[in-house]
């Protein structure tokens, strides 16, 4: 589909906002209480447009190889990144939408490229946060090369698999009489960070494994242990030995579950394969006899 064939009939309605300030100073980390205080439910960031907590369409441009394709992707230069980003917006039909850029040309050409309206107020991350905070979020970017989106981990964890990601919740009170604002954040570390890509060692994996084999009853040890890492996520193959006894496939159906469970929580790691087979049973002495 063509951009010039998806059309936004109501797109001179929708009041857009930006929230400006210099790259790594904080503003994704605060996007989700400016918004709620410009009552807005939409907010674009980085090539992705955020209903409240949830991404509904684009993808993050801290993704990209190179700082040059991650503003070309912020940007929506690509008529396919944009159409996605517009088809969503007609279905769903804000009446508000926040806009981050680190400058007002960013901010506008953004508008522009979705065919949004001029923005109608700027705020400026100096209007919310003081300049030691900003120094901190500067240090943190630089040295841990780490930046936050402003959805919960498990919304980005599918695409950022193999990412350092952190939950982060934010308890902020509004003042006297008003709601406090809560709201969790995701921290990712770009690929182009100097520090490189954040990877989960084999070894990980196998502690893990181990540990839950041992809490498993059916189970007496691990004889073989596989991982393999995929851009989607980590495959792992097993070969156990199982105690004489127990069922065997009620105890591998549930070691897989626990296990599938404690690494994706332990590592942010999707699993998207767990083969677990059985070569051996154990017969205790006692049983023997």
């Amino acid at each position: 589909m063509l951009l010039k064939d998806i059309k936004l009939p109501f797109a001179n309605k929708i009041k857009v906002y930006a929230f400006v300030g210099p790259s790594g100073t904080g503003k994704s980390y605060r996007a989700q209480m400016v918004a709620g205080e410009k009552d807005t439910h939409f907010i674009i960031d980085d090539g992705l447009l955020i209903k409240d907590n949830e991404v509904v369409a684009g993808e993050s441009a801290k993704k990209a190889s190179t700082k040059v394709a991650t503003v070309k992707h912020a940007l929506f230069y690509e008529e396919k990144e944009k159409a996605e980003i517009i088809k969503a917006l007609k279905k769903y039909k804000p009446q508000s939408i926040l806009i981050l850029g680190t400058s007002d040309g960013m901010v506008q050409k953004i508008a522009a490229n979705l065919g949004l309206p001029e923005i109608s107020e700027t705020i400026y991350i100096k209007d919310v946060a003081t300049e030691s905070e900003m120094k901190t979020a500067r240090k943190i970017r630089v040295t841990e090369g780490k930046h936050v989106i402003p959805v919960p981990t498990f919304e980005i964890k599918k695409d950022f698999s193999g990412y350092l990601l952190d939950p982060l919740q934010i308890f902020k009170s509004k003042g006297k009489g008003q709601k406090p604002y809560i709201s969790e954040k995701s921290i990712i570390r770009p690929t182009f960070s100097y520090l490189g890509k954040f990877t989960i060692s084999d070894l990980v994996f196998r502690q893990i494994l181990e540990y839950l084999a041992v809490q498993t009853s059916a189970i007496y040890k691990i004889l073989k242990t596989r991982v393999e890492n995929y851009g989607e996520g980590a495959k792992i193959y097993m070969e156990v030995t199982i105690l004489y006894g127990y069922n065997v496939m009620e105890g591998l159906k549930e070691f897989k579950e626990k296990a599938k469970k404690e690494i994706e929580k332990l590592t942010a790691m999707n699993v998207v394969e767990l083969d677990v087979v059985a070569k051996n049973i154990y017969v205790p002495e006692e049983e023997r006899e």
